[in-house]
């Protein structure tokens, strides 16, 4: 058993598919970080999200009766800030094709936040906002092509919106990108910047990552060398963890955030597999995952990931090889 609250000194949770889904919190997910804050834990909210400012941030958590102040959010505009400074000059030009909060966290970061490439900016950033038009990359583009550099907060394709899937700063990128022919340094998840950042900020000697994806939180965190917690509140589905990549594959894994106050039952290694809390579960020879067992669905989905990611020839199984142990899962109550 592991007492995540104990073994770890910070929490960085990302936001959207953890702590809320819409704008709207995930169900539990205010009481859970209310306790883990009173058993000692310290809270950091790390999101991709560059148009809102931190204050912007905290009070939408705030509303939510999650405990947040402004010190406690970490977004990748300020990530993307530092990388600036650290290769521009005090006071250097640089133009901002983003929000608000993008101006203000180059700002904060001693450079000077400027319009067009008149101004002979020695670096672009672009980070999304609903708000940016042609003008704007059309100045950004032509910066970049008289020899600014190019960095992008994130490089999301698509951001979730009550309307749907939209395309996100990763997809307006490639305008300038493709005009140009280059390629944009990074500052978000998974790129190291925003995890620098967070522990610059933090001061975490020891943090414990939290999101729901595997292709930016969880392989952020492999990237930074530390734990990551997975939970199924947001993108990644069971079927995904089962057939992710090494550098994608979590510490642990969980239904919500409630996880952080409960013990995490141990996984043991059998002759034939795998155990976890009443649940076996093994790769046969020909490939096939197998299942047995009763209880909790997410005990058994532990053994199951323990058993697919084990051996050299983990990379090579096929949804197909998975189908049948997550349908003894999914008849246990465990949402594929």
């Amino acid at each position: 058993m592991t007492n995540l609250l104990e073994a770890y000194d910070v929490a960085l949770l990302d936001l959207d598919g953890v702590v809320y889904i819409g704008g709207k919190p995930i169900p539990g997910a205010p009481q859970a970080l209310q306790d883990a804050k009173r058993h000692g834990m310290r809270l950091a909210y790390v999101t991709n999200n560059a148009s809102r400012t931190p204050a912007a941030t905290a009070a939408l958590l705030t509303d939510m009766n999650i405990p947040a102040a402004p010190g406690d959010v970490v977004t990748s505009a300020q990530a993307a800030a530092r990388l600036l400074a650290g290769k521009l000059p005090p006071n250097a030009p640089v133009l901002v094709v983003g929000s608000t909060a993008l101006r203000l966290a180059v700002r904060e970061r001693g450079l000077r936040p400027v319009s067009t490439a008149a101004e002979h900016p020695q670096a672009v950033v672009q980070g999304y906002d609903p708000g940016i038009g042609y003008a704007n990359i059309a100045e950004g583009g032509l910066a970049v092509r008289a020899g600014a550099l190019f960095v992008g907060t994130n490089a999301d394709s698509t951001i979730p919106t009550a309307r749907g899937i939209q395309p996100g700063n990763g997809s307006l990128l490639q305008v300038i990108a493709y005009a140009t022919g280059t390629t944009p340094l990074i500052a978000g998840k998974p790129e190291p910047p925003l995890h620098r950042e967070s522990v610059i900020r933090t001061g975490a000697k020891n943090p414990l990552v939290i999101g729901d994806r595997l292709d930016t939180d969880i392989e952020a965190a492999h990237r930074a060398g530390v734990h990551s917690l997975l939970v199924l509140t947001g993108v990644s589905r069971p079927a995904d963890l089962l057939l992710a990549p090494a550098s994608q594959r979590p510490t642990y894994v969980a239904a919500g955030l409630d996880a952080l106050l409960r013990e995490y039952p141990a996984v043991t290694r059998e002759d034939d597999g795998f155990t976890c809390a009443g649940w076996a579960a093994a790769r046969q020879a020909d490939g096939q995952l197998t299942m047995k067992g009763a209880g909790a669905g997410i005990d058994g989905l532990r053994a199951l990931c323990a058993a697919a990611w084990h051996g050299a020839d983990a990379e090579s199984l096929t949804p197909e090889q998975t189908e049948a142990a997550l349908a003894e899962l999914a008849a246990a109550g465990l949402r594929i």
